[in-house]
């Protein structure tokens, strides 16, 4: 398929595989063109770093237009997956589940008791049987109470987080594409 970018390739393969998992049906556009180079990455400090906290958050978010109910939603993302040492120097899974879409990482992270990990690597938190984790990030999500509302709702109702999820991450896929020009007198 020559017409599709590797950066549309792996934004749809995120939406298809998100739905797959039993989440929430993403919207979608192509549009997106890829790089020739790495001088179009972004710099370090322009992404999320997991050792740091709400203000850090907030930085990095409310610069891409995103509020503080987006910025939570789009972190229950961590419901899927786990932390590998040899990439990130973080370890283990956030939920028990974690190929599955759900609002279990919302519900772990407020009821569980978390506790600093004893270990020679970053600072990470673990529950009780040592096997969950959850990033200073995602602890900044239950200490800062304009993110912890947000939290409190999504441990409560899953449909919510779907529905809140779906459309803060079809806004985070499509910054930087172009809107076609159809589109765009719509919304004039």
């Amino acid at each position: 398929y020559p017409n599709i970018s590797y950066a549309d390739l792996w934004t749809l393969a995120g939406v298809v595989a998100i739905e797959e998992m039993g989440g929430p049906k993403v919207a979608w556009s192509p549009g997106r063109t890829d790089a020739d180079d790495s001088s179009s990455c972004p710099p370090d400090g322009r992404l999320p770093d997991a050792s740091k906290g709400s203000s850090h958050i907030r930085d990095i978010f409310y610069r891409m237009g995103f509020n503080d109910q987006e910025i939570v939603a789009l972190s229950g993302a961590h419901t899927l997956g786990r932390c590998h040492p040899d990439r990130s120097g973080f370890v283990n899974p956030w939920t028990n589940a974690p190929t599955t879409f759900s609002n279990l990482f919302f519900q772990d992270l407020r009821n569980k008791k978390w506790q600093k990990k004893k270990w020679s690597g970053p600072l990470q938190y673990e529950d009780k049987s040592g096997e969950l984790m959850m990033l200073p990030t995602d602890m900044a999500l239950i200490w800062d109470r304009k993110f912890r509302k947000h939290v409190d709702v999504y441990a409560k109702d899953e449909a919510k987080f779907f529905e809140d999820f779906s459309q803060a991450f079809s806004k985070l896929l499509a910054l930087g594409v172009p809107v076609p020009q159809e589109e765009s007198k719509k919304q004039d």
